[in-house]
């Protein structure tokens, strides 16, 4: 909350103190503000002292009303009876911090149908992927006559803090594999969500025979894409920002929540004073507490990952360029031979479509479905089940009666399949549309 205040402030604080940039006519602007940059220089052109100061008590007003919305809707969340209080799915199998939990409906083993393992980013707690009741991709493929298992990453613990990548993939992520298969008697489908799309993608070149499908949704790949600036300046801070990490052993959990915050500083101040104005009883205002405390439930992240991540990833772009390595082997896209889909939001300002597509255009007959939502929307919004639970679940049953394994290679296609979706219909209806990428 400190950095949401601290921010809000900040920048009301500094359009007051921007005034006299503006009277002088020295003011920069963003390119995308010019039309309204032009409107206000024309309703201030001949203004004398008088209406100056009016505009500026204006400017002021403003500010505080802006300030105290934010405050109201900071406290109303602050105050909000909502707990979350889902009943607890069952530990399949467990190792250091990180565990295996088994959604299944039925009760004996190898119930609940095909085997599907979600793998979640390493930066934020897993339950993003079963929120609420109503905001749960695990139990919807559960009441779907799905076998859903989810990895549980926790908080790095003594040993994880030492961890790099390799560790987590070919360590815990493989075991978490076998015990899987061995709970359900077969191969199993992955699906990995942001930077778990990442490992779950390593994950299915390292385990070719055990793993029948691969659902990638949100997943980074090109760092640079569109974002050249967050390498330039990755690579800027490694030396200072690593001796930090090295020094801590970790990146703390606030470190990484201004990270965050920096791709958008405006967005904490306008979803505080959005949910200020709902109902506080309604639906949507408690969806929105449960998303905002998930937010702040985070983790830090440990200290040969963040390495790699923040200075290999973001700093050199390694995945795009072919120089990201798990276990010795570089993970690469085109290696994957099991039926494979992305999912990509048009909208995600934290893995810009620019970043994901590449990946999906790198995979052998990619099957490529794009939505209208968010990095988090996708996965929550009104339209989450319709956009992607719906067509990720039939997509896992076609490719369950058409697969022959991962171990099988298939020829490469030369041509992507690509689908548009804004109402869940991933290869048919009016609405969808198909294209093909090079």
């Amino acid at each position: 909350m400190p950095l949401h205040l601290m921010t809000h402030a900040s920048m009301l604080l500094g359009s007051r103190a921007a005034l006299p940039l503006l009277r002088t006519g020295s003011l920069p602007w963003n390119p995308a503000l010019a039309k309204a940059a032009e409107s206000l220089r024309a309703g201030l052109a001949g203004a004398g002292p008088d209406e100056w100061t009016e505009f500026d008590k204006a400017i002021e007003a403003e500010g505080v009303a802006r300030h105290q919305a934010v405050l109201d809707g900071i406290e109303l969340y602050r105050r909000h009876p909502y707990r979350r209080a889902l009943p607890p799915p069952a530990v399949l199998w467990r190792q250091g911090t990180t565990s295996v939990l088994d959604f299944r409906a039925g009760p004996e083993p190898g119930s609940g149908g095909l085997p599907v393992l979600v793998i979640p980013s390493l930066i934020n707690r897993s339950y993003i992927l079963d929120l609420t009741a109503r905001r749960s991709l695990l139990r919807y493929l559960a009441a779907h006559g799905f076998a859903p298992f989810l990895v549980d990453w926790d908080a790095p613990g003594a040993e994880e803090t030492g961890f790099d990548l390799t560790d987590y993939i070919a360590g815990r992520l493989c075991a978490a594999l076998d015990a899987v298969v061995a709970a359900t008697g077969g191969t199993v489908a992955l699906v990995g969500y942001c930077m778990g799309g990442d490992l779950a993608l390593a994950l299915a070149q390292l385990r070719p025979d055990a793993v029948s499908a691969l659902a990638l949704l949100a997943t980074p790949w090109d760092f640079h894409a569109s974002r050249e600036a967050h390498g330039a300046l990755m690579r800027a801070l490694a030396g200072p920002l690593g001796r930090v990490i090295a020094q801590v052993g970790n990146v703390p959990v606030d470190m990484l929540q201004s990270m965050f915050a920096a791709l958008d500083p405006t967005l904490n101040g306008r979803k505080f004073a959005a949910f200020a104005r709902l109902p506080q009883r309604r639906a949507k205002a408690r969806d929105f507490v449960a998303l905002e405390d998930w937010a702040n439930d985070g983790v830090a992240l440990a200290g040969p990952v963040a390495h790699e991540c923040l200075f290999g990833w973001y700093g050199d772009n390694t995945p795009a360029r072919g120089g990201w390595r798990v276990a010795g082997r570089v993970v690469s896209p085109a290696a994957i031979r099991c039926p494979t889909l992305a999912i990509i939001p048009e909208r995600d300002r934290i893995v810009p479509p620019d970043s994901a597509l590449p990946l999906a255009a790198a995979i052998p007959g990619c099957r490529l479905v794009t939505v209208k939502g968010g990095h988090v929307g996708m996965l929550l919004s009104s339209r989450a089940k319709t956009e992607v639970y719906g067509p990720l679940a039939k997509w896992l049953v076609r490719s369950a009666l058409h697969n022959t394994g991962c171990a099988t290679p298939r020829p490469r296609t030369k041509r992507l399949a690509v689908i548009s979706s804004s109402d869940g219909r991933n290869d048919r209806g009016k609405d969808s549309k198909r294209r093909t990428l090079p």
